[in-house]
């Protein structure tokens, strides 16, 4: 299917009209072709191609879409100033997590998610010598390993974020506490 676009009048001359188009009010129709009011536009197998004649002052009229110059301005997907710098700002991140049966805790890079140090009572040393793998005597020890194994891989700063409805009390509040007992700062 072609379309064929035909003026309505075909002159040779150009008119005061052509050069200062008069201003239309907006179209009623939402169409794509109402959006062109000057052309007569129709879906018709094309006999010639001579038969095509285009007005030389025809200007494109931008057809109405929906979305206004204050949505278009505005990003909706940006981050704000703190999202974006925070990971430079604060790189270093202290995960820890109680399972039933045991705690584990790692610092992370943020940038790199390359991990700094580890500690768990699932392991081996832990396991077979603590009498509970849960309890605040076991907090105590993750935290300070956490701690010794942050400064031999040069961190001495790090931070920790609660996750929604997360208060930093109990063993996780004795774990931040050995940890800072230890000389790691937390900003």
């Amino acid at each position: 299917m072609t379309a064929c676009i035909s003026s309505p009048t075909p002159s040779t001359f150009l008119q005061s009209s052509v050069v200062f188009p008069i201003r239309r009010e907006k179209p009623t129709s939402l169409s794509w072709s109402s959006s062109f009011p000057q052309l007569n536009l129709s879906i018709n197998s094309i006999s010639s191609p001579s038969n095509i004649t285009l007005n030389l002052g025809f200007v494109v009229q931008a057809a109405w879409t929906r979305r206004s110059r204050g949505e278009a301005a505005k990003k909706p997907n940006r981050k704000s100033w703190k999202q974006r710098t925070d990971m430079y700002m604060r790189p270093f991140l202290l995960n820890v997590f109680f399972s039933k049966r045991f705690i584990h805790a790692k610092v992370m890079h943020r940038g790199t998610s390359k991990v700094i140090s580890v500690a768990t009572t699932n392991s081996k040393d832990l396991r077979n010598t603590l009498p509970s793998l849960t309890d605040n005597n076991a907090c105590r020890v993750i935290g300070k390993l956490i701690a010794e194994r942050s400064k031999e891989a040069d961190v001495f700063a790090m931070s920790y974020e609660p996750r929604k409805d997360e208060r930093i009390e109990g063993r996780l509040g004795i774990i931040l506490d050995t940890i800072k007992e230890n000389d790691i700062i937390f900003c």
